[in-house]
Order: C-alpha cells, then sequence, then structure tokens
C-alpha cells in the first residue's frame, strides 16, 4: 500500500475561500427586491447547492414572480461578480495546497460552482494554484452525484478509492463519499459522522503532509 494518497482534491465554496458569507449577500441582494428577507436558515438549507435547487427554492419563498431560471442565473451573475472583487480564503488552505504540490502530490480544484464563478475565484487566487479545476459545467451530474471526484481522478491518473478529499457541505460530503474516496470533513453549519474513511476536522490548518502521511499509513488515528 502507497505511504500516501493518489491525489488530494479540494472543493471550493466554504473550504479553499470564505464565501458564505459573500453567498449570503448575493442571496439576500437577488431576493430583497421580491419582498423577500433571506435569513441564515434558508443559506444553511441551500448549502452545497447544487444552484438550481437555490433557484426553486427562491422561486417559491418569492412568490413565483419570476422562474426558477431567472433566480438561479441571477443569484450566479450576482456572485460572480462579488467574488472577482473579493475572495477571502480559508485558513491553511493556500499553504496546504502548495505544500502538499511541493511534496509533488497531485491536487485539483473540485466545485459544484459553475465554470464562471470558478474563474472569478481563480482570476484572484491564480489559475495555476491547481493543474486543474472541475465546475459544475464540467459534469452531466454534479454533487452530491460522485461524478465530479471520479473524474478528477481520471484526469489526475489516480484510483478515486486510493484519492483523499477535503469537504465542507453535506452535499459534497456525500459526493465524495459516494465516489469511494477517502473524505476528510471541514463541516461548515452542519455535522457528519466519522467513519471507517471519513474524518472531522475543524481546519484546515490543523493538516500537513506530515499529519496527512500518518493517516494514510493508519486512517483509524486520532486527527
Amino acid at each position: 500500500m502507497s505511504n500516501f494518497f493518489e491525489a488530494v482534491f479540494f472543493d471550493m465554496d466554504g473550504l479553499m475561500v470564505d464565501s458564505e458569507p459573500e453567498w449570503l449577500q448575493s442571496e439576500k441582494d437577488v431576493t430583497a427586491p421580491f419582498g423577500y428577507t433571506w435569513l441564515e436558515v434558508d443559506q444553511i438549507a441551500c448549502l452545497g447547492g447544487p444552484l438550481t435547487k437555490v433557484g426553486q427554492y427562491m422561486f417559491e419563498k418569492c412568490g413565483h414572480q419570476e422562474s426558477p431560471q431567472y433566480f438561479t442565473q441571477t443569484l450566479i451573475d450576482t456572485q460572480v461578480a462579488r467574488m472577482r472583487g473579493n475572495t477571502p480564503t480559508m485558513p491553511g488552505a493556500l499553504e496546504l495546497v502548495r505544500e502538499l504540490q511541493s511534496q509533488g502530490v497531485k491536487t485539483a480544484l473540485v466545485s459544484a460552482s459553475p465554470r464562471n464563478i470558478v474563474d472569478a475565484v481563480l482570476d484572484n487566487l491564480g489559475h495555476d494554484l491547481f493543474p486543474f479545476s472541475i465546475s459544475s459545467d464540467d459534469v452531466t451530474e454534479t454533487k452530491p452525484n460522485p461524478e465530479a471526484y471520479v473524474k478528477a481522478a481520471a484526469m489526475s491518473g489516480s484510483e478515486i478509492t486510493n484519492c483523499l478529499v477535503f469537504e465542507d457541505s453535506l452535499t459534497g460530503m456525500n459526493a465524495a463519499i459516494a465516489s469511494g474516496a477517502y473524505l476528510i470533513g471541514v463541516p461548515h453549519l452542519v455535522s457528519i459522522e466519522e467513519s471507517e474513511r471519513v474524518r472531522v476536522i475543524r481546519s484546515l490548518q490543523q493538516m500537513s503532509y506530515t499529519k496527512m502521511k500518518e493517516l494514510k499509513l493508519d486512517f483509524s488515528i486520532s486527527i
């Protein structure tokens, strides 16, 4: 058995970048003109997408005043502009990615957001941060379907069952689990139980190449 994971894949929203406050403001901006006050409970209900689900949710909450497609596209356009102007990263995220790459570990960004939002983030973080990225536009079925992670493994020339995924939402964590990958959850506003191939941490700052090497050799150790 290899003493490290073949590849490590990172979710984007809420994991690599602290975008949830930005999403919350975008959601408020989209629904306010229709007389609906978007609350944190609404954000939690929509956390992790897919964005078509969020558009349908807004359509219902805003009294069917516009189509679900209108709300989805308006939210995307609003968030693209917001993230291009402000892309705060999560503590330890960039440092961990760069450390893994310095050790020759294959990495990728795997997001449930559409390509224009992913590119808006990478415009600020740098398109060379990851060898490649996968957006919802690059798959037939986005998270919680495992397709994005299976595709990432194939693109990196890795076996998905020997890859590690970092995720923060239930939607993303379920996609990782369904793919057969190892998972380290960094839950935001949700909770998930640890299991044979799942561990939970509070922050990416807890992780390092050395710690992950220990984890691969014995996934039952405590983080």
